[in-house]
């Protein structure tokens, strides 16, 4: 062969091995989310606690439509993260029952077994479950828990404790400590010191006053005197009761506790988000603070978010506060979003325990428009609706209450010197004076103005007399406009704010149609190397896909699903 044969050969056999090599760079290597060699390391898991399809769409119709300078660009983290991710329907009813509560949703969520209504960390046959939280630890992880409810509340509860009901929140407490769970932020600073603080522990209390700058009650719900505070510093904890000191917490394990109880409406505070001197930290700085400490660990970490007052807010059937209650979620689906998605090596996953409330818009008899010309090619014509089906200035509107409903309750307490809820025990009458500043309280609050006839709509308080063995008896029924349905307003408290919800929903186009939870079906939305996360994209039952991202963690993989 000659010298410029064997040159060509060469030639081409080099140009093959170029092609070859460009070709063995498949789609994996440059695209980070199609993961054909990728090994899960860590898992993120964001709950909306009752966060259902009609919660995501009053969020996104008010970025799209309202005048708001929340979204110039008219687009939310969600439906970003929707476009990118796979997006799939989760059923999440309890063992045997048709609708579930947050603590057996989150038991499932977290162990992948059905769960016993209101259990936490059981399932259905009375056995301890082993959760995601507790394998990730298992497995040399980091762990980490978030909410803005409480941290022995049912969310967080499920995915470390192991209690026979929800309720039990100072031994979740105890349980939580004992997890070994290397971030715990939350509220729910009650539950974690002493009882009779200030008596039997006054160095204590004043220790706490000052740290909290006396922004949050220093009180108890323990029956016992232990200071789990004191405990969790023993274990290594850095304990913050501020933001600042959380900020400045550079450890590698950190409880924090910045409420007595939940955070505060979003609604409620909206106003003091940007103040320096603010002491209690957003969801999504707990979320970014939780990301600095638990990614750390080289062999990765697993970490639970909870924007647990979307709940809260439509168990009060409170459109307002349940958009800035979404907002606070998006904000931190934003974050987190942002960190995970041009990594190759983390599940995230963005879902719901179940919905509250069914809320929606709906077109009604009020305010039909006026005929009007036609557009376009049939201007021959009238325009004429027979039904009036809202303007997007309603959104504007919603956006515009200043408090939440509860906020306008102990508004109307402070103004009157009422106590609603022992007014219901004793059967005391509302004044005139009463229904006055309820309405005010109400408007001065709204963009929806309530007459006072509608004020004493529901204030009113039905007043019946029967005869058991010839004594007469007064009964008091102080919610007889919800009696078509009373049976779906099971929690005392929040009765008033669902009957504000029902009168100010007229003007709003807003229904709800229960003050507790539905069955109906949330969204899923997985992120992450395409062969992991195309599991998701199914209706599924809350137990599938917990077991799913279970054996995603334990495999580094999407492996088979284990038997349950």
């Amino acid at each position: 062969m000659s010298k410029q044969k064997r040159y060509v050969l060469l030639s081409i056999i080099l140009i093959c091995m170029i092609a070859a090599s460009s070709i063995l760079i498949d789609s994996s290597s440059l695209n980070p989310n199609s993961g054909a060699d990728h090994k899960i390391k860590n898992v993120i898991i964001l709950i909306g606690d009752g966060m259902g399809y009609q919660a995501a769409g009053l969020l996104e119709m008010y970025a799209r439509y309202a005048d708001n300078e929340v979204y110039p660009d008219k687009k939310t983290a969600l439906s970003e993260i929707m476009e990118k991710g796979v997006i799939g329907n989760a059923l999440h009813n309890a063992q045997g029952v048709l609708v579930t509560d947050s603590a057996a949703s989150a038991t499932q969520m977290a162990s992948g077994k059905f769960s016993l209504s209101e259990a936490i960390g059981i399932d259905k046959d009375g056995h301890k479950t082993t959760t995601i939280l507790e394998i990730a630890e298992e497995m040399g992880k980091s762990t980490g828990l978030v909410s803005d409810t409480r941290m022995t509340h049912a969310t967080p509860a499920g995915f470390a404790a192991h209690q026979t009901h929800r309720t039990k929140e100072n031994e979740i407490a105890v349980d939580l400590l004992n997890s070994g769970a290397d971030v715990l932020l939350s509220g729910g600073l009650r539950y974690w010191i002493p009882q009779d603080i200030s008596n039997k522990n006054p160095d204590l209390y004043d220790e706490l006053v000052t740290r909290t700058q006396g922004k949050i009650s220093i009180k108890s719900k323990r029956k016992d005197d232990r200071n789990l505070l004191d405990e969790a510093g023993n274990k290594g904890y850095s304990v913050a009761l501020t933001k600042q000191e959380m900020e400045q917490s550079d450890g590698d394990k950190l409880l924090g506790l910045f409420q007595y109880s939940a955070f505060d409406y979003r609604i409620d505070i909206k106003d003091k988000i940007n103040d320096p001197q603010r002491t209690i930290p957003t969801l999504k700085e707990m979320a970014q603070k939780s990301i600095e400490v638990l990614s750390k660990n080289k062999n990765g970490f697993f970490l639970m978010v909870e924007s647990g007052l979307i709940d809260w807010a439509e168990h009060d059937n409170d459109a307002g506060a349940l958009l800035y209650e979404m907002i606070r979620f998006d904000e931190t689906l934003k974050y987190l979003y942002n960190w995970v998605k041009d990594r190759d090596d983390t599940l995230f996953i963005v879902t719901a325990d179940h919905e509250t409330g069914s809320f929606g818009f709906s077109y009604s008899r009020r305010n039909i428009p006026d005929e009007s010309a036609f557009p376009g090619d049939f201007s021959d014509e009238l325009f004429s609706p027979k039904f009036s089906f809202g303007s997007f200035d309603i959104l504007t509107k919603i956006a515009m209450q200043k408090k939440s409903y509860a906020g306008m309750l102990s508004e109307f307490s402070k103004r009157s010197g009422v106590d609603l809820y022992k007014r219901l025990k004793t059967g005391e009458i509302f004044t005139n004076e009463n229904c006055v500043d309820f309405r005010d309280v109400v408007n001065d609050n709204t963009e929806f103005d309530i007459t006072l006839e509608e004020a004493k709509e529901i204030l009113t308080t039905e007043i019946n007399e029967y005869k058991v063995e010839g004594h007469s008896y007064l009964s008091y029924n102080y919610f007889p406009k919800i009696n078509d349905f009373k049976e779906f307003y099971v929690y005392e408290t929040e009765l008033f704010k669902d009957l504000i919800a029902r009168i100010v929903g007229k003007q709003q186009y807003a229904v709800w149609s229960t003050g507790t939870h539905t069955n109906t079906p949330v969204p899923i939305i997985a992120l992450g190397p395409e062969n992991v996360t195309k599991g998701f994209g199914k209706m599924m039952h809350t137990t599938e896909w917990a077991q799913l991202a279970i054996d995603i963690m334990k495999n580094g993989d999407a492996g088979p699903v284990d038997d349950k």
